[in-house]
């Protein structure tokens, strides 16, 4: 053996404290990652704190965008419980069960066989929107309509023409309380485009598309089933952009200023009757019944000052008496707090 490969051997050899530092260090590699910033300079964090990001999926929703998408579909649910009941003439009691983005692929998998899709727009937004509602459920509404006690059909089968025809009517109902939801922001106009029974023929978006799913437990009779809304998220995104926009303007406005009313022009030319009157003089019945034409009425200077004004005998600004040209006239101080 030649000595210097011995000797080679023996200087490949690592102390203990050489390799536990080799293994922090890889320990550190595998626990962190270098991230360049906007300014070019790198830097290492933990990769506890990286959230991934799939570049494919642009319809990421923040926090606070889904939160504020909860509150407004819990107003939606609040109204179609209420529309339902009148339409059904029963109780229903409908509660939000799950608000989430899944892919429309996953979406359509999880669905039940058989369901009853009904597929709709809503104009003029793109994209094509699913109504997912359970035969059990939808043949329980549809006996409803008929006059039935609203006794859960356990018929595990399609559904006739006539009892589509009628489930449209249900669907119309909760299409416009959904359309109703945004008419402060945008008109939406519901039209049903087809129905389906089995989620794996629905071709209405690429198996990729992010899908904003509202699951609701409704309850109507003894008939208790989950009930879906799915809406394509490049449907409902200039929704969302409107809300997040109003959301922010809100907060930019001071809250401690009171909101002024906004008057409506349609009242201009309304003619209102409006008085000025002295406010402590006072005449015994006896003095009022001996005036006669010419007699003079002694006032107090401070009652100048004190006019009271008031818009159909309502009184609302003080004044002060003096003229104007050749006429009397009331120069406004201050208004009248309403008492309470």
């Amino acid at each position: 053996m030649n000595p210097n490969d011995l000797l080679d051997s023996t200087a490949e050899v690592l102390s203990q404290s050489e390799v536990e530092r080799l293994l922090s260090q890889v320990q550190a590699e595998e626990t962190s990652a270098v991230v360049v910033g906007h300014s070019g300079r790198s830097s290492r964090i933990k990769t506890e704190d990286i959230q991934p990001c799939d570049f494919r999926q642009p319809a990421f929703l923040t926090a606070s965008e889904l939160r504020r998408i909860r509150l407004r579909h819990e107003d939606f649910i609040r109204a179609l419980s209420a529309r339902l009941a009148v339409f059904l003439r029963l109780e229903v009691g409908i509660q939000m069960a799950k608000l989430h983005t899944v892919l429309y692929q996953k979406f359509t998998e999880t669905l039940q066989n058989p369901t009853f899709l009904t597929l709709f727009k809503a104009e003029p937004l793109r994209g094509i929107c699913l109504l997912d509602m359970p035969p059990r459920l939808g043949l329980t509404m549809v006996d409803r309509l008929l006059g039935g006690p609203a006794h859960s059909v356990n018929a595990n089968r399609d559904l006739s023409e006539i009892e589509i025809a009628l489930h449209d009517q249900i669907a119309r109902v909760i299409l416009g309380e959904w359309c109703g939801l945004w008419q402060k922001m945008i008109d939406l106009r519901p039209t049903i485009v087809g129905h389906e029974n089995n989620g794996r023929f629905l071709q209405t978006a690429p198996h990729d598309t992010v899908m904003l799913c509202v699951a609701m437990e409704v309850r109507l009779g003894d008939c208790l089933e989950t009930m879906q809304v799915a809406f394509p998220y490049f449907t409902v995104e200039s929704l969302i952009r409107q809300l997040s926009q109003a959301s922010q303007t809100e907060k930019s406005s001071p809250s401690n200023e009171p909101t002024r009313p906004v008057w409506n022009s349609s009242l201009d030319d309304v003619k209102t009757r409006v008085t000025a009157e002295w406010q402590g003089l006072t005449l015994t019945a006896g003095q009022l019944g001996q005036l006669r034409p010419g007699d003079v009425i002694p006032l107090n200077l401070e009652s100048m000052t004190n006019v009271q004004v008031q818009i159909a005998r309502l009184p609302k600004f003080r004044g002060r008496l003096g003229t104007c040209g050749n006429h009397w006239a009331v120069e406004l101080l201050d208004s009248v707090k309403k008492e309470l």
